[in-house]
């Protein structure tokens, strides 16, 4: 048998063919996203034995291969991860802290003017177009911290939309993913521009949440999100969805579903977009609202015991210019039942003291063993309460009140004391001569010793057994802190009932008249309250007017606008470290893609080379099918 030079002359042709082939597809798709690099080998046909030796018939084309590193796309993916993360935090909290520059200004701007309009009535407290304004002033404050509390709401919301229009994203991935394994499944994965497509989709995954690719011996690729969900197995997908938040409703919690089970998704380990998401609603958005929910209780609760102190224009006890901080439209939201509860309990909150409060939210749990259990879950720190009757009294300036109950064994229930008031804080007050200028007149004995001093906390002339505030009228106590008992006489001498002091503190008339003592007297001391309203008083406005530099909040330690700023430098300080951290996570995707691109991208250069190479190699080949055809013709010659 000779050697066949035309069938070795074919298959180089074809080879070479198959070469520039592969080499014209790479630098087609030298732009196409997602595009991996491929390469055709080349194998020797198995050779013939001539005589004594063995000669060579040609070459083929054995496998075209995607040019792809395993290790590499998991690095790329876990930079996509990192960097989307860090571009959504960036994105949600640079919008957040140009929010509170702009908008978030007007809220302590208003307080300022309300606190300046309150000068202007201690300067002329009789002016009635001076007390419009400041009501008018006191609205604007309200209307201020309510269009704020609209923002924030505002912000949750496009949250929520994004994390939803996410998981639809999300399912439609898995569903294309499914059936691109069903695909590899019948091919063996051997269809490379399938498996280019599946890898694209993945990576696009791996935006919205960490990926974890586990591939399958039929070609198939299962996918588990977060570390915790199998998301693709095989050509089943699993469905991501959201639904109603657990305990508060308007905070959707996210869930993955398969055939007809559910199980709820930690959004702590999902990472990405998604995790992204979650982190700046939960962590930073609903503190911000709450701490807003704050600072209007406070602003209500300080002018609203304010005007307790005092006497209005009308010569009775001030009433209260802000709703009432405990009034159900103030106290709305700030207790939620979780799902798994078993008991019927229904949990309500009363604001004792609005200086002890955090801003925080709180988890309250029971069980038989330990009892009741209030974690901050701003702090960590856990305390015990003791059930008295059906209120739980907690040292950070609230109280929980339980009805429906009692709280079974595994019950909780998230606690937000502060939830709902900024968007609740109205100012009620509609005369302005209801504002309470005036304060009542203290003037000790001539007999006192000077050791004791006392101060009026608040006064309720609407109560029943309040000695009241007609012209002239006055009442004087004896106070005996020796024996810690008290005395009070009306403007006649005539008493109007004795009682007991209690840690230097007096409740008298059935708590409508509180008074602090300061000091210890040796002998019972003697002081008179004239309740009698006076033209030009102004004492009262001008105790409110000091306020705007008293620490009144967070146990002492800041302002009401402090509350606020601080809020605002927060946002700010987490603004610049989520842009840090955009910074590092593109370096490390950029370091990561550049990896990939150097092995799987599409060189041109290099494809550029490549094709002059087979071309010759082509032509080459073509030759010697020439040059076999020249020597088959002229062995024809040569017999005719």
């Amino acid at each position: 048998m000779a050697i066949d030079l035309l069938s070795i002359a074919r298959t180089g042709v074809m080879a070479s063919q198959s070469q520039l082939g592969v080499t014209s597809n790479n630098i087609a798709n030298a732009n196409t996203e997602g595009y991996n690099r491929q390469t055709a080998t080349q194998a020797t046909l198995q050779s013939q034995r001539l005589g004594d030796n063995f000669y060579g018939t040609g070459t083929y084309v054995s496998d075209v291969k995607r040019v792809y590193n395993e290790f590499a796309a998991r690095e790329l993916r876990i930079g996509q991860t990192s960097m989307s993360a860090a571009e959504t935090a960036y994105s949600k909290l640079s919008g957040l802290d140009e929010l509170y520059a702009q908008v978030g200004s007007m809220v302590p701007n208003s307080i300022n003017d309300f606190f300046a309009s309150i000068n202007s009535v201690a300067d002329l407290p009789t002016d009635l177009g001076i007390r419009s304004g400041s009501l008018s002033a006191a609205e604007q404050m309200a209307i201020s911290i309510n269009q704020m509390q609209s923002q924030l709401d505002n912000q949750i919301k496009q949250t929520n939309n994004q994390i939803e229009s996410v998981t639809t994203r999300i399912n439609e991935i898995s569903k294309e993913l499914a059936n691109i394994n069903l695909e590899l499944m019948k091919s063996q994965g051997d269809n490379n521009e399938i498996l280019d497509k599946q890898d694209a989709l993945i990576l696009e995954l791996s935006e919205y949440a960490q990926v974890n690719v586990i591939p399958l011996d039929t070609g198939a690729k299962s996918i588990m999100l977060g570390g915790s969900v199998m998301l693709v197995s095989g050509e089943v997908a699993m469905s991501m969805g959201v639904s109603a938040g657990d305990p508060f409703p308007n905070e959707p919690k996210i869930t993955a579903s398969i055939s007809d089970k559910t199980l709820n998704v930690d959004p702590s380990k999902l990472g990405g977009q998604l995790g992204a998401l979650f982190d700046y609603r939960d962590d930073t958005l609903i503190p911000a609202s709450n701490e807003l929910g704050q600072l209007a209780l406070g602003v209500a609760d300080t002018f609203n015991e304010m005007q307790s102190r005092g006497i209005d224009l009308n010569g009775n006890v001030g009433s209260n210019i802000f709703r009432d901080i405990n009034d159900p439209l103030m106290a709305s939201g700030r207790a939620g039942s979780y799902s798994t509860n078993t008991s019927s309990a229904a949990l309500s909150v009363n604001i004792d003291d609005v200086g002890a409060l955090s801003g925080s939210s709180y988890e309250l749990s029971y069980t038989t063993a330990g009892g009741y259990s209030l974690k901050d879950n701003q702090t960590g720190e856990v305390s015990s309460l003791t059930l008295s009757g059906t209120e739980l009294t907690s040292s950070a300036g609230f109280t929980i009140n339980v009805a429906n109950g009692p709280i079974a064994n595994g019950d909780k229930f998230e606690i937000r004391p502060t939830a709902g008031a900024a968007a609740g804080l109205t100012m009620i007050m509609t005369d302005p001569k209801g504002i309470a200028a005036a304060g009542p007149t203290l003037t000790p004995a001539t007999t006192n010793s000077g050791n004791t001093t006392i101060s009026l906390n608040s006064m309720d002339s609407s109560a029943t057994g309040f000695p009241g505030t007609a012209t002239g009228s006055s009442i004087t106590f004896s106070i005996d802190t020796a024996a810690n008992t008290y005395q009070a006489f009306d403007s006649a001498g005539t008493s109007l009932g004795t009682g007991v002091i209690t840690n230097n503190n007096i409740n008298a008339f059935g708590m409508d008249f509180d008074i602090t003592i300061n000091g210890t007297a040796v002998n019972p001391e003697t002081f008179t309250f004239d309740l009698a309203f006076a033209e030009g008083n102004n004492s009262n406005a001008v105790e409110m007017a000091k306020l705007s530099d008293v620490k009144l909040m967070n146990n002492g330690t800041g302002t009401l606008t402090s509350v606020f700023e601080n809020t605002k430098l927060d946002i700010g300080s987490q603004t610049k470290a989520a842009e840090v951290r955009v910074d590092s996570a593109t370096a490390i995707y950029q370091q990561a893609y550049d990896r990939v691109q150097s092995e799987s991208g599409v060189n041109l250069d290099e494809e550029a080379a490549n094709l002059l190479r087979f071309q010759q190699s082509y032509q080459a080949a073509a030759r010697i099918m020439s040059t076999a055809q020249t020597i088959f013709d002229t062995l024809l010659s040569s017999v005719r």
